[in-house]
């Protein structure tokens, strides 16, 4: 009877162990083609103007910048006040591939302030 007992185990494991399913993981392939970029095209000339200002009276701001686009033609300036009172304005153009191009201006005269020395240091009192 253990031996009816023990064939029969032995029958059900092999049979199990046929319907057990297999799995192959697949092939890679390395011949597949590869992906390639260009770069895209504008489907049209590009055109824009914008510009921008900040004035402020209390704290002395003044700063800004204009620019327009025609195709690959680009003109533009900027301009800011500097700490020593002048304006600084840079005047710009871009033409297709012949880079950035700027023109750097002053306006008014540099004002300095004349030195005020700063109270000497003095030590705390040492109480004993």
């Amino acid at each position: 009877m253990a031996l009816k007992i023990f064939l029969l185990a032995a029958l059900v494991v092999v049979a199990l162990a046929e319907l057990r399913p297999s799995y192959n993981a697949p092939r890679p392939s390395y011949n597949s083609p590869r992906p390639s970029y260009s770069a895209p095209v504008p489907s049209g000339v590009p055109q824009y103007k914008f510009n921008w200002l900040v004035k402020d009276a209390n704290s002395g701001n003044d700063f800004g910048q204009d620019e327009a686009r025609n195709g690959y033609d680009t003109q533009g300036s900027y301009y800011v006040q500097l700490p020593d009172g002048r304006l600084q304005r840079v005047s710009y153009t871009v033409n297709g591939d012949s880079g950035y191009i700027a023109q750097v201006e002053y306006q008014g005269e540099a004002q300095y302030p004349a030195y005020q020395p700063s109270p000497s240091y003095q030590t705390a009192p040492v109480y004993g």
